[in-house]
C-alpha cells in the first residue's frame, strides 16, 4: 500500500462505508414501523412521528459535536462506541409499550448514537485522506444511505409483516454489532500515522494538534460562522434538502403508499429501488462536483426534486407505471446534493474547519427533516392525506434552487478564510 498499489485511504473508505451502511439501515427502519405500531398499539401517525422527528433532529445536532470529538480523540473510538450504543438502543426498542418509551429510546438514544456516525464521517475521511477525488469519496460514502435502503428495507418490510416488527428491529441491532469488527480493525486516523501522504498528495502531512474541549470548539466554530452569508445559505438550502428527503419520503413514503392501496412490502421495494438509483446518482454527483460548478448542480438537483414532489400524489393515484417513473426520477436525485454542498463548505471555510461546519449544516438538514416528519404526520392525522406535505416540500425545493445560485457570490469574512 505504501508503494502505491493500493492507497490505504480506500481501505478507510471501505470501513467507513460499512459503518454508514448500518447507520442507514437504522435510519430507514422507522419507515417500516409506522403501520405496525399503529396496528398494535393504536397510536396515531402524529404520535409516532413525534419520536421519529426527535430522532432526526438529534441525529443532526450530534454531527458537529461528533466532528469535534473525532478531531480530539479520534475517528475509530467515536465510530466504534457509537455502533455499540446503536446496537443496545435499537434492541431496547423491542420492549416499548408506551409512546414516551418510544420517544426516549428511538427518539433520543437512537437519534444521538446514529448522529455520532453518519453526519460528518464522510467529510472527515475525505478531507483527511484525500487531496484529489474528494467529491468521488463523498459521493461513495453518501451512497451508503442508498445501499442501506437496498439491503435493509425489503428485508425489514418482510420481517415486519411476517415474524413481526420486533424481529426486524433485532436484525438491525445485530447488524450494528457485526459491522463494529471491521471498523475497529481497519479504520485509521491519518495517512501520516502510516507514513504515507494523502491520496493525490506528494508530501506527508502531520495531523494538527489536538487541543481544547471538543464541545466548546464546535460551538465556537458555529458562532464564528453564523454571520457569514454563505453559511446561512448553505444551512437554509440543506434544511430544505432534509425536509424533502429523509424527513418526508424516507419516513412517510410507505404509509403514503398504503393510503393508495399499495402493500407495505411493495412500497418498501419502491423505496429500495430509489436507493439503488441514488447509489448511481450520488456517486455521479461526486464525480461532477470535482469538475463542475457546485452551485449549478444544486440548482438542478433542487429544482427537479421540487417538480417531482409536486406531482407525487398524482403518481401514487395513477398506479405502478407512474410511481415507477417517480422512483426513477427521484431516486437519482435523492442525496445528490451532498457532494456539491460539502465542496462549497470546504471552499468557503477550509479543510480544517470544514468538517465541523459541515456538521452544523447537516444539523440544519436534520432540523428540516424533523420538521417535515412531524408536519407530515400531523397533516395525515388531521386530513387523512399526505398530499399537502408533498406540495409544500416541492415548493420549498424550488425556492432552494434559486438560493443556491447566490452561494459564493460575495467574499467571506477574513476571519473565516
Amino acid at each position: 500500500m505504501k508503494r502505491g498499489k493500493l492507497h490505504y485511504g480506500w481501505v478507510v473508505v471501505g470501513a467507513a462505508f460499512c459503518a454508514l451502511l448500518v447507520s442507514a439501515g437504522i435510519r430507514a427502519t422507522p419507515g417500516v414501523l409506522i403501520l405496525p405500531l399503529e396496528r398494535e398499539f393504536g397510536w396515531s401517525d402524529a404520535t409516532i412521528s413525534t419520536a421519529i422527528a426527535i430522532n432526526i433532529v438529534l441525529f443532526g445536532l450530534a454531527g458537529p459535536f461528533s466532528a469535534a470529538l473525532m478531531a480530539r480523540i479520534g475517528v475509530r473510538p467515536v465510530v466504534a462506541a457509537a455502533l455499540g450504543f446503536n446496537a443496545v438502543a435499537v434492541a431496547a426498542t423491542m420492549f416499548v409499550r408506551e409512546p414516551w418509551q418510544l420517544i426516549l429510546i428511538w427518539g433520543v438514544c437512537v437519534g444521538l448514537s446514529t448522529g455520532l456516525i453518519a453526519n460528518v464521517l464522510a467529510a472527515t475521511i475525505a478531507t483527511r485522506w484525500f487531496k484529489t477525488s474528494r467529491g468521488v469519496v463523498v459521493g461513495l460514502l453518501s451512497a451508503s444511505v442508498s445501499t442501506g435502503q437496498l439491503v435493509f428495507l425489503p428485508l425489514l418490510a418482510s420481517l415486519a409483516t411476517g415474524p413481526g416488527w420486533r424481529f426486524a428491529v433485532g436484525v438491525v441491532a445485530a447488524g450494528a454489532l457485526l459491522v463494529a469488527v471491521p471498523v475497529v480493525l481497519l479504520l485509521r486516523e491519518w495517512p501520516a500515522n502510516l507514513g504515507i501522504p494523502p491520496f493525490g498528495g506528494t508530501e506527508i502531512e502531520m495531523p494538527p494538534a489536538r487541543a481544547g474541549n471538543p464541545l466548546l470548539n464546535a460551538l465556537r466554530e458555529l458562532r464564528a460562522a453564523a454571520g457569514v452569508r454563505d453559511f446561512q445559505l448553505l444551512a437554509a438550502t440543506f434544511f430544505v434538502c432534509g425536509a424533502s428527503t429523509n424527513g418526508l419520503i424516507g419516513t412517510h413514503f410507505i404509509p403514503a403508499c398504503g393510503d393508495h392501496g399499495i402493500p407495505e412490502v411493495k412500497a418498501a421495494g419502491f423505496l429500495a429501488a430509489m436507493g439503488v438509483l441514488d447509489l448511481v446518482g450520488t456517486t455521479l454527483s461526486g464525480y461532477l462536483s470535482d469538475r463542475l460548478d457546485a452551485r449549478v448542480l444544486l440548482f438542478w438537483y433542487y429544482g427537479l426534486r421540487g417538480l417531482s414532489l409536486v406531482v407525487l400524489p398524482q403518481a401514487m393515484a395513477l398506479g405502478d407505471v407512474s410511481l415507477t417513473l417517480f422512483t426513477l426520477f427521484y431516486g437519482l436525485d435523492w442525496i445528490a446534493t451532498i457532494p456539491p454542498t460539502l465542496k462549497l463548505t470546504t471552499a468557503a471555510f477550509g479543510s480544517a474547519k470544514g468538517p465541523v461546519l459541515y456538521g452544523w449544516i447537516v444539523a440544519s438538514h436534520q432540523l428540516g427533516a424533523g420538521a417535515a416528519a412531524l408536519f407530515a404526520g400531523i397533516v395525515r392525522t388531521l386530513f387523512g392525506t399526505y398530499d399537502p406535505s408533498f406540495w409544500t416540500a416541492g415548493g420549498l425545493c424550488l425556492i432552494a434552487a434559486a438560493l443556491v445560485l447566490a452561494i459564493g457570490r460575495k467574499s467571506l469574512r477574513p476571519a473565516m478564510t
